[in-house]
């Protein structure tokens, strides 16, 4: 049998992953533009990003933006985008720590917090006491309008 001579395969090169006319500092203020646009909340309040369901029922039925609108407006399931500095830090009211964090699906009150519209939708800023549960998947909710 012959040998079989070694072949040396190409290299794969990568395509890079910068992006083109951008410095790293432009990059990262593009990313942080977009964080800052959110009011930051104060004091013992919390931002919440009220659930959005999906533009298509399960049956098939596409839902125009008027109905997932009015149904973000009466959710009473969010979830916590950001905390003031003092939610939740009084031990007396709260001896076995944070109801939520950052990040947890939160149900509320129908008419609780303030409404603040923002581009693409609308959030609520909370006081610390209006969160009533947290649950691990908003879906698991039925949200009516």
């Amino acid at each position: 049998m012959k040998e079989q001579s070694s072949i040396s395969k190409p290299k794969i090169h990568l395509p890079n992953k910068e992006l083109v006319g951008l410095k790293k500092s432009e990059e990262q203020k593009e990313v942080t533009k977009e964080k800052t646009k959110l009011p930051k909340p104060t004091g013992w309040r919390m931002l919440v990003l009220p659930f959005r369901m999906d533009e298509k029922t399960k049956g098939g039925v596409l839902l125009g933006n008027e109905t997932l609108d009015r149904q973000q407006v009466a959710s009473q399931c969010g979830n916590v985008l950001a905390m003031g500095d003092a939610c939740y830090v009084d031990k007396e009211r709260y001896p076995n720590g944070p109801w939520c964090k950052v990040g947890d699906w939160v149900v509320f009150a129908c008419y609780a917090g303030s409404r603040i519209e923002i581009d693409g939708g609308e959030v609520r800023l909370l006081n610390e006491d209006e969160v009533l549960a947290t649950v691990e998947d908003p879906t698991d909710i039925l949200h009516k309008y």
